[in-house]
């Protein structure tokens, strides 16, 4: 069983770490005005991984908080992985050749499916999917769209191609603390056989440990709300998950 990873949150929008609740733009909360300097409390509190998410660039669809992104991967011992406003092979090789280690695709992977695919057969293990699911679909653009694409049917197509790591977001869970969708998340880690990372409702180290006690095998969880509202500590997941 490989390890269960924790990846402290970090969403970027103007320059800044902010909250949004259920992916909605005007339901936003700021708790730093330095994405770099809350990743930094991240990597000395022991995180192997930063999640981080271009906000503006989710919306407007092209890159607008990278050189946060790319400071953290350069500057800091911690591995990053960065997803929002990346739709082109340029915008991957950015990422990638300034030192990110994982970039994630999300809309594109319903918008632009030969652009994904090609990306998994040029960069492997070093794309990750995204999968943002309503009700159990898809949904795209920021979240402010739900496509007719079944959230499972779009793993197991992807995974057949290569794809080695998805991360599942329950949009009626992200920023609400009322736990994760245990059941779909490792649904989907049971049918891919991959590394799924659970996203949205984490509130408790109960539910980390849920996650990690899973028999399908669920690979990790992204954290935000709870951190930065003090449920618990950083410290505290990782020892819980140890």
């Amino acid at each position: 069983m490989s390890e269960f990873l924790l990846y402290p949150a970090i969403d970027m929008r103007g320059g800044k770490c902010v909250r949004l609740l259920q992916g909605d733009y005007n339901q936003e909360t700021v708790y730093g005005d330095s994405p770099f300097d809350m990743a930094k409390q991240f990597a000395e509190a022991g995180a192997k991984w930063i999640h981080m998410v271009d906000l503006d660039g989710a919306k407007s669809g092209e890159r607008v908080n990278h050189q946060h992104a790319v400071r953290v991967a350069k500057e800091l011992q911690v591995s990053v992985q960065i997803g929002g406003g990346i739709r082109t092979e340029e915008d991957v090789a950015f990422y990638l050749e300034e030192g990110v280690n994982r970039v994630i695709l999300g809309s594109a992977a319903i918008s632009n499916p030969e652009f994904v695919l090609k990306m998994l057969r040029t960069y492997g293990a070093r794309i990750a999917i995204g999968i943002d699911a309503r009700d159990g679909y898809v949904a795209t653009e920021g979240w402010l769209n739900t496509s007719e694409i079944k959230a499972a049917d779009l793993a197991e197509r992807l995974s057949n191609e290569g794809a080695e790591t998805f991360i599942f977001t329950d949009i009626s869970k992200d920023g609400t603390l009322q736990g994760p969708n245990t059941e779909a998340i490792g649904q989907l880690a049971g049918l891919t056989g991959k590394n799924v990372i659970a996203s949205g409702g984490i509130s408790s180290l109960a539910d980390l440990e849920t996650l990690k006690k899973d028999h399908r095998g669920i690979g990790g969880a992204i954290i935000g709300k709870a951190l930065y509202t003090g449920r618990f500590t950083l410290e505290e997941a990782l020892e819980k998950v140890k």
